[in-house]
């Protein structure tokens, strides 16, 4: 086994367990444990649980804003990316009824803990919120940062309350309701556009 592919599964598993436990209540040994590898060779290549967490932090990052390129390069247009935006609490609902937004959980524990990572974690949502607004703009729609907020906001709080009453029904019915009010906003957008080329 490399060295880069032992450090990257220290770094997926830890992810995984942050996600799932919270990074507060997993331990080295945890970690150690997922990945089958001995202290000394963890502590090689990591010395301490907050390196660890830099490194999940950088790799969600890599892995939002490959995502990010890969619905602008798929999506027909700023809708249907945003709409893929929305999907998201459909294609994982099974996590996030059990441990709720990985995004989420892990900015909210940190700001918590007070810890030193907040801020570099928080850059997860300040992907999706640029983002978001460039889709928003590019739909023609005024207000588009308060938009990408609102979008944000609501996906977060409807994952927190699945995670709390774990209820697909619930998930379905908010992930319409947000559909039907990207559908109004994208056709205030393109009226406002036509009213413009008039």
């Amino acid at each position: 086994m490399s060295e880069q592919t032992t450090r990257d599964q220290i770094v997926d598993a830890a992810d995984r367990l942050f996600y799932r436990h919270g990074y507060d209540h997993t331990s080295f040994a945890d970690i150690a444990e997922a990945v089958k590898i001995s202290r000394g060779n963890f502590y090689y290549h990591f010395k301490t649980k907050d390196e660890i967490l830099d490194a999940v932090i950088e790799t969600r990052l890599a892995a939002t804003r490959a995502m990010l390129a890969l619905w602008e390069s798929e999506g027909k247009g700023p809708a249907d990316r945003i709409e893929g935006f929305i999907d998201i609490l459909i294609a994982n609902k099974a996590d996030i009824k059990r441990h709720g937004c990985p995004v989420g959980t892990l900015c909210s524990e940190l700001a918590k803990l007070g810890h030193a990572s907040q801020a570099e974690a928080n850059k997860l949502f300040i992907l999706f919120r640029v983002w978001l607004r460039r889709q928003f703009e590019l739909a023609g729609c005024e207000e588009a940062d308060a938009l990408a907020m609102h979008l944000l906001a609501r996906s977060q709080g409807v994952a927190t309350l699945a995670s709390a009453f774990r209820d697909d029904a619930f998930i379905r019915q908010e992930v319409e309701q947000m559909r039907g009010w990207l559908k109004s906003w994208i056709e205030r957008g393109r009226r406002r556009a036509a009213t413009r080329k008039q």
